[in-house]
């Protein structure tokens, strides 16, 4: 089970598209990237996400835009340890970690768009 969090045209809902692919890799990822705003998160990160952001988790910043989130993204990934492991599913505070900076790198290339997912 996992998350799929996009960043949406607030007026169209549509997920945003980038002019670049990108290739950050959740649970599941496109091979060659995306110009899609989009990332899914394992739930195995769930616990921290609410431990770090409240009760919602990582469902916190839906309905919030890329420039409302990134300081609630990054100030959770700044108390995260960085013991990322080579394998994704691991829910270690490194890997909710990375997931934490991908999604501000998004909002940061799309600041104008409105957090949803699920």
């Amino acid at each position: 089970m996992s998350y799929d969090i996009n960043l949406c045209d607030p007026v169209t809902h549509d997920v945003l598209e980038l002019d670049d692919p990108h290739d950050m890799r959740g649970g599941t990822y496109a091979m060659g990237g995306t110009t899609l705003c989009t990332l899914n998160v394992t739930y195995n990160y769930g616990a921290i996400f609410r431990r770090e952001l409240g009760e919602k988790g990582i469902r916190t910043i839906y309905g919030m835009t890329g420039a409302e989130s990134i300081p609630v993204l990054e100030s959770a990934a700044s108390r995260l340890a960085d013991d990322a492991t080579g394998n994704y599913w691991d829910a270690t505070e490194g890997n909710a970690k990375r997931a934490l900076l991908q999604l501000a790198a998004l909002a940061k290339l799309r600041p104008d768009g409105v957090w949803d997912g699920d």
